[in-house]
C-alpha cells in the first residue's frame, strides 16, 4: 500500500483511534443508538468533569498559599462555566463543524440543527471520512464540552497568586476560541490536516496537555515571576487538598481515556488498563528519582508523577498495549521530574505549578512515543485491517503534529495575552498579590 492509498489508510485509522472516532458499522436499515455505549459515554463524561471540578481545583488550590485557596478554586469553576458557554455558542462549532482543514465552519453555532437528528447515532464528518458513532451527537458533544474545559482550567496552574481574574475571563474566552477549537478540529475532524496526516492522539496528548503546557508557559514568560519567587517561602497551604485532587484526577482520567473510545468495548478496556499501568509507572519513576536526588520521597513528587504518567498515555491510550505503557510512564515520571526541577531552574522561568513540566514535558513524551509503541490490531479497521503499528516513519509523523501544535500555540497564546494585557492589564498591583489574591480579587478568605 502505497501512496495516496496509505494516506487514506492513515487517516481512516486515525478516525477510529481517536477521541472522535471508533466507527461501530450501524444498522442495515435504520442506524439505532446504542444504549450500552450510550451509558458509558455519559458516565465518562460525568468521570471528565470530575477531574476539572473538583479535580484540577483541589488540585492546584493545595499547591498554592493559604492567601490564594479560594482565587484558584474560583479558575477552576469559573472556567467551567465560562467554556461550557463557549463551547455551546461557538465552540463546538468551530471544532467540530465540517469546515475545511483548518478550521470548523459556523453551521453549529448555539447548537443548531442539533434537534433535528437529536435521537440518531451522530456521524462526524462527510463522505468516505466520515467517522459513525452509535450515541446521540449531544453526548458526543457534553463530552467534548467537558475537554476544552479542563484545557483551559490546567493553563492557570501556571499563572497562580498573580493573574487578574478579569484578564483570566477574556483571556481563556478567546483561547478557548481561537486556539483549543482549532487543534481540536485539525487532530480530530475527518476535515482537519493532522487527521488527514495520520497523527495519532487517541484522548488528547496535542489538543490538550502540549496545548495547555504550552500555553502555561507562554502565560508564565508573559506575566513575570511572583513577587518574592526564589526568596520567600511559597510552600504550598494543603497537600492532602492536592492529594484528593490528584485523586480525583487519576479515578476521572478512566473516563478521559477509556471514554475516547466512544464506546463500551474492548478498546476502551485496553485503554483503561494501560492508563492504570503508565499512571503508577510514572509515579514511581518520579518518587525513586526525587528519593534519589534529594534523600527524600515527597508527597507532592508521587502525586506530580501520577499525574506526568496519566497525561503521557492520553494519546497513546488506544494505541498501546501494557508493555509499552509501563515503559511510557516511567520515561514521562523522569523526564517531567527533570523538566519541574533541574530545567525551569536552568532556564528561570516560574511556571507556578509546573503546568509545562507536567503536561507539557509528559504530552509531548506521549505523543511521539505513541508512533514507536502503537500495536496495530488495536487501531485495525475494515478499511485498514493491519492498523497502525509503530515505526520511525509515524514516529516522524507524531513529530510534525508536535512541532506544528508547539508553534501555533505558543505564537497565538502570545498575542491574545498581549491583546488582553493592552486592553484591561494582566496582572494584579503588588500591594494586591501581597494581600493575596482571595481578598483583594474576591472579598473573601478561608477561616
Amino acid at each position: 500500500m502505497t501512496g495516496r492509498s496509505t494516506k487514506r489508510a492513515l487517516a481512516g485509522i486515525a478516525a477510529a483511534a481517536s477521541v472522535l472516532l471508533f466507527a461501530t458499522g450501524a444498522a442495515a436499515d435504520e442506524p439505532a443508538i446504542d444504549t450500552g455505549d450510550t451509558a458509558w459515554m455519559l458516565v465518562s463524561t460525568a468521570l471528565v468533569l470530575m477531574m476539572t471540578i473538583p479535580g484540577v481545583a483541589l488540585f492546584y488550590a493545595g499547591m498554592v498559599r493559604k492567601k490564594n485557596v479560594l482565587a484558584t478554586m474560583m479558575q477552576s469553576f469559573s472556567i467551567c462555566a465560562i467554556v461550557s458557554v463557549v463551547w455551546m455558542v461557538a465552540g463546538y462549532s468551530l471544532a467540530f463543524g465540517e469546515g475545511g482543514a483548518y478550521l470548523g465552519d459556523l453551521s453549529k453555532l448555539f447548537l443548531a440543527g442539533l434537534g433535528e437528528a437529536w435521537d440518531k447515532p451522530f456521524v462526524l464528518g462527510s463522505g468516505d471520512a466520515a467517522v459513525a458513532t452509535t450515541i446521540p451527537e449531544s453526548v458526543f458533544l457534553t463530552f467534548q464540552m467537558t475537554f476544552a474545559i479542563i484545557t483551559a482550567a490546567l493553563v492557570t496552574g501556571a499563572v497562580a497568586d498573580r493573574m487578574k481574574f478579569s484578564a483570566l475571563v477574556v483571556f481563556i474566552t478567546l483561547w478557548s476560541l481561537v486556539v483549543y477549537s482549532p487543534i481540536a478540529h485539525w487532530v480530530w475532524h475527518p476535515n482537519g490536516f493532522m487527521f488527514g496526516w495520520g497523527v495519532l492522539d487517541f484522548a488528547g496528548g496535542t489538543v490538550v496537555h502540549i496545548n495547555a503546557g504550552v500555553a502555561g508557559l507562554v502565560a508564565a514568560l508573559v506575566l513575570g515571576k511572583r513577587r518574592g519567587y526564589g526568596t520567600e517561602n511559597m510552600a504550598p497551604y494543603n497537600l492532602g487538598l492536592a492529594v484528593i485532587g490528584a485523586s480525583m484526577l487519576w479515578v476521572g482520567w478512566f473516563g478521559f481515556n477509556a471514554g475516547s473510545a466512544v464506546g463500551a468495548g474492548a478498546r476502551a478496556g485496553m485503554a483503561m488498563l494501560v492508563t492504570q499501568v503508565a499512571t503508577a509507572a510514572a509515579a514511581l519513576g518520579w518518587m525513586v528519582m526525587e528519593w534519589v536526588t534529594k534523600g527524600k520521597p515527597s508527597v507532592l513528587g508521587i502525586i506530580s508523577g501520577a499525574v506526568a504518567g496519566l497525561v503521557a498515555i492520553t494519546p497513546a491510550s488506544g494505541f498501546v498495549l501494557p508493555g509499552p505503557a509501563l515503559l511510557l510512564g516511567v520515561i514521562a515520571g523522569v523526564l517531567s521530574f527533570w523538566a519541574s526541577t533541574s530545567l525551569k531552574r536552568m532556564l528561570g522561568y516560574d511556571d507556578s505549578l509546573d503546568v509545562f513540566g507536567v503536561h507539557g514535558v509528559a504530552g509531548i513524551v506521549g505523543a511521539l512515543l505513541v508512533g514507536l509503541f502503537a500495536y496495530g490490531p488495536l487501531s485495525a479497521t475494515p478499511g485498514a485491517p493491519e492498523g497502525v503499528s509503530g515505526s520511525v516513519a509515524q514516529l516522524i509523523l507524531q513529530a510534525q503534529g508536535v512541532v506544528v501544535t508547539i508553534i501555533y500555540v505558543a505564537v497565538v497564546t502570545f498575542i491574545l495575552l498581549k491583546l488582553v494585557d493592552l486592553l484591561i492589564g494582566l496582572r494584579v498591583s503588588e500591594e494586591e498579590e501581597v494581600e493575596g489574591l482571595d481578598t483583594a480579587l474576591h472579598g473573601e478568605r478561608l477561616g
